[in-house]
């Protein structure tokens, strides 16, 4: 069984990984390179953020925890690189607002895909999430009507995120942290070719040094260690601060005031989150053996 603390260590962490994401709007738009590199240049610095982590968290045992994570980390890798990238291109696509609508989704298809693995999904959890992504509603004004391309990328992010935290949460008995550096392995070799070294200057190469090992490399990190504590559906609530707590920064920093509208959602998807962390139980099945 799972005990309170470590279901509160859990909340804690997957929090600040929604906290060290949402800086992502804030940075990236002071970047003045082409796509292709902003993804090869945070995944680079990600990559080697993790790998430090995964050299201390280790104690040097860097192959065998590499080993440890075995094919279910393999996925874990690959649906990371996959949630990451149809984000990024679901963007070029699609409005923020759609994008924003079909993520907000994530919590009920992992609460779902989760019900699969035995991992019960209580009343509260289920009220938590249709309350969230009511907020989520408000704040972009509903969903529109996305193009084809837009559309299923958005639903491939979420649910590949969703596929992503079930399996972490099914092999909790060993540490991803190894599978987040893969995962930004392949996002780099998938976007180095395309990529411009030459055009980042000092200014971009500091905002990529920042977006790789805080806004990327210490959500993942933060994510690893709390969604091992915690079950998928309640990773995926807690994770869409992310959306409630970007337009804050660009606020606070820039002085660009969110509407209204953004403002009542957001308060009303926090209120979501509080409301899961006060309200769910305290004790939960203890994971099948892998």
């Amino acid at each position: 069984m799972s005990s309170a603390s470590d279901q509160r260590r859990g909340r804690v962490f997957v929090a600040l990984a929604a906290i060290a994401w949402s800086t992502a709007g804030l940075l990236q738009r002071e970047l003045t390179v082409g796509t292709a590199t902003q993804l090869a240049g945070r995944a680079f610095f990600a990559l080697f953020g993790v790998l430090a982590y995964v050299v201390v968290s280790e104690k040097g045992q860097v192959v065998q925890a590499f080993r440890a994570i075995g094919r279910g980390g393999l996925a874990v890798a690959a649906l990371m690189a996959v949630s990451s990238a149809s984000f990024i291109v679901a963007l070029n696509h699609t409005s923020v607002a759609n994008v924003l609508f079909v993520l907000a989704i994530g919590p009920v298809l992992a609460a779902a895909l989760g019900t699969l693995v035995g991992e019960r999904v209580s009343g509260p959890t289920w009220l938590a999430m249709g309350i969230a992504l009511a907020g989520a509603a408000v704040m972009v004004g509903g969903p529109g009507r996305p193009g084809a391309v837009g559309g299923v990328l958005s639903f491939v992010c979420a649910l590949s995120f969703a596929m992503m935290l079930v399996i972490t949460r099914v092999r909790r008995d060993v540490s991803m942290a190894p599978a987040t550096c893969l995962s930004q392995l392949i996002v780099l070799l998938c976007a180095a070719p395309f990529a411009h070294p030459g055009e980042v200057g000092a200014k971009d190469l500091a905002l990529l040094v920042g977006l790789g090992v805080g806004q990327i490399g210490l959500g993942l990190i933060f994510l690893t260690i709390g969604a091992r504590l915690i079950p998928a559906a309640e990773v995926a609530l807690i994770t869409l601060l992310e959306i409630v707590l970007g337009p804050v920064w660009v606020w606070l920093a820039r002085g660009e005031q969110p509407s209204a509208t953004t403002l009542a959602g957001g308060a009303i998807v926090l209120g979501a989150v509080v409301f899961q962390a006060v309200a769910a139980p305290q004790a939960e099945p203890a994971t099948p053996s892998p």
